[in-house]
């Protein structure tokens, strides 16, 4: 989703846009624009196709990642995230790119239940509220300081959960699709909220400024999951889910599914990790992302009411995806 909604913003400036996909991965997000893209067929993690990818490129985005909360992912997702990051940003310096921008997430920032405000200085702390993923994450961003102090121009951004439309049973869209067939239970946690094309549209700010070195969180509003999910709601004239899911519900929830998927192999819908993240609240600032550029945020309720509205017209003409217009 954020990868698509960024190529949609550089084409129209005139940027000559390459972009790595994998074999399989679905062009429906791009459109048209999907045949004005120098494609590279590959991954992060194969150098071939990187070396490749990277001939004559002077900046590069680097918003690919895995994000998932199951126990039986955490070796691909460190390979993915972490070894797969170390070869963008080796191949960067090998190639001299002029600058690297890194789509971190507000979990690499190190979550602890004594520190539930976070900014950019917040250094990485270990503790239980971090997943696995978040631990990927992190890493991840080391590699690319890393290669700041190796002589290379970076920048990070970390946003927060990034909402769009795309296809209605993949990551935050799924959201309203899962509300409009009656979703019952709200979790009593905290996060916070983004629209894509605030982050696409930091990004591409970002690239073209000369500022290097910094991190920035990119995060319009926090919100607990409660009000998120009744905008969500009141957007598919729905009613929100009725029942909230406390801390001790949430840990019984994934206990029964873990159980579940070891008895009949079915794919549990909470895990240990998304169970507890889900009851967790935590604050973001925004205030450096805020300071810079004249920027300023969509207001989340617009963003989740022009969300909805796509939805709506999806699920009338019989469509799997919208974009948003940028």
């Amino acid at each position: 989703m954020l990868g698509s909604c960024l190529i949609r913003m550089l084409l129209p400036k005139g940027y000559r846009v390459r972009a790595l996909r994998r074999p399989d991965s679905p062009m429906d997000l791009l459109g048209d624009a999907a045949s004005r893209i120098d494609w590279v067929e590959g991954d992060v993690t194969d150098i071939v196709a990187l070396e490749d990818a990277f001939k004559g490129v002077t900046h590069v985005f680097h918003c690919a990642a895995m994000v998932s909360f199951h126990p039986r992912d955490v070796d691909r997702m460190m390979q993915v995230n972490v070894e797969g990051t170390a070869n963008l940003v080796n191949l960067a310096l090998e190639t001299g790119v002029q600058k690297f921008i890194y789509v971190s997430s507000i979990a690499a920032l190190g979550r602890t239940k004594e520190r539930p405000n976070l900014d950019e200085s917040a250094k990485w702390v270990q503790s239980k509220a971090n997943s696995k993923y978040a631990l990927s994450k992190y890493l991840g961003e080391q590699e690319v300081w890393r290669g700041q102090v190796e002589g290379l121009p970076v920048a990070v951004v970390n946003p927060s959960i990034i909402l769009g439309s795309g296809f209605w049973n993949l990551g935050s869209a799924r959201f309203f699709k899962q509300i409009d067939e009656g979703l019952k239970f709200v979790p009593v946690g905290n996060s916070g909220f983004v629209d894509v094309r605030d982050v696409a549209g930091f990004m591409v700010r970002l690239m073209e400024s000369d500022v290097t070195g910094q991190r920035y969180i990119l995060n319009a509003e926090n919100i607990p999951f409660r009000a998120f999910f009744k905008l969500v709601a009141a957007s598919l004239d729905k009613k929100p889910p009725p029942i909230t899911v406390t801390p001790l519900l949430a840990e019984i929830a994934w206990r029964v599914e873990w159980l579940k998927e070891k008895l009949l192999g079915a794919e549990p819908m909470v895990t240990k990790e998304s169970a507890r993240s889900s009851v967790s609240s935590y604050y973001y600032a925004n205030d450096k992302s805020r300071s810079v550029y004249g920027f300023t945020y969509r207001p989340l309720e617009e963003s989740i009411r022009e969300i909805g509205a796509q939805f709506l017209e999806a699920k009338k003409d019989g469509s799997t995806i919208r974009v948003l217009p940028v």
